[in-house]
């Protein structure tokens, strides 16, 4: 199979407005309440959205696009990445991105608590012009073998973590997402172990693929996609990329993540991705990539095993049996 790669100049098809989206807008409009601001306005609808509370933080996008991290395969497009979405907090379907609409992702704050120097809590758009961002081509392995190519904009985690002074007890970080029972109608399910927690050892969270990200496509994180910031860690499973987070803790016992409190033995805390450790349910040799027909083989650790396969190679045979779980 020809793979094409490309250019670093070359816009991606994703730059254009898709055709779905075109012919839902005046939908879109009428929903959010906005028909007579853009009659008032002559029908232009980005000044409407800007006065009607646009994303403060569009102007940072797009941001510079570090080149140390290239693709071997195109760039999803973005209709498929921003339609096709797991948020069961606002419900247990791949369709979920109009639901996720009714997000609000403004005022937003961040909330660093735990083992560090001073418990914190700062503005997310405070948090963005502290940070050093710029965007970044991540390959995203989900676990239920369906897999995309994306653009984000975002920052080192490691960046976060300085910013945190942990204390050295610190261990790892436990990580938390909004929920909001007004807008999240997924929150009803209530044998689900809510809020929704993640965790990364403060070695994984500190290397250099972990990202914070806080944009995608060259604009601000859709919130289907995990507004305002979300986390991308390419080799492991997707769902350990916990979205809208709003809480970081710094702690010294390992976190009980939310799919390992459900199933521990399918949705483990480490979750590396290895395509010779199948899911009880379903093979993970092989991956589906989203708007590509065919099925295409699936990397040890997502492709990026020279730069995190380092991390794993001491860990005790206790933990390390569950490393790709």
């Amino acid at each position: 199979m020809l793979l094409r790669v490309r250019k670093g100049w070359e816009l991606p098809d994703s730059a254009a407005t898709d055709e779905t989206v075109f012919h839902q807008r005046r939908q879109l409009i009428k929903s959010m309440g906005l028909g007579s601001v853009l009659l008032a306005g002559g029908g232009s609808a980005l000044p409407a959205l800007a006065a009607a509370g646009g994303d403060p933080s569009a102007a940072l996008y797009p941001v510079k696009r570090n080149e140390k991290y290239k693709l071997d395969r195109d760039l999803t497009e973005e209709k498929y990445a921003t339609t096709y979405n797991n948020f069961y907090e606002f419900g247990s379907h791949k369709k979920i991105w109009a639901a996720a609409q009714e997000l609000v992702v403004r005022p937003w704050t961040v909330k660093i608590d735990g083992a560090v120097e001073k418990e914190l809590t700062v503005d997310i758009d405070t948090l963005l012009k502290q940070m050093p961002l710029e965007e970044r081509l991540y390959r995203h392995r989900c676990v239920e073998a369906w897999s995309m190519s994306v653009p984000w904009s975002g920052f080192p985690f490691k960046a976060l973590v300085d910013f945190a002074k942990p204390l050295g007890s610190a261990k790892f970080i436990q990580m938390e997402t909004l929920a909001d029972k007004k807008t999240m109608p997924g929150l009803k399910q209530f044998w689900y172990p809510w809020p929704y927690l993640e965790g990364l050892s403060i070695e994984e969270a500190t290397n250099d693929l972990a990202f914070l990200a806080t944009g995608l496509y060259g604009k601000p994180m859709p919130k289907q996609n995990g507004a305002p910031m979300r986390l991308a860690v390419p080799w492991k499973y997707g769902f350990k990329s916990i979205k809208s987070i709003v809480r970081f803790t710094f702690t010294e016992k390992r976190p009980v993540s939310f799919w390992e409190k459900i199933q521990g033995k399918e949705y483990g805390f480490w979750a590396n991705v290895n395509p010779k450790v199948d899911h009880p349910r379903w093979s993970q040799a092989t991956e589906q990539v989203l708007g590509k027909p065919g099925r295409v083989p699936t990397l040890l650790y997502n492709g990026y095993g020279e730069h995190v396969a380092h991390l794993y190679k001491d860990m005790a045979k206790s933990e390390g049996d569950r490393l790709f779980r």
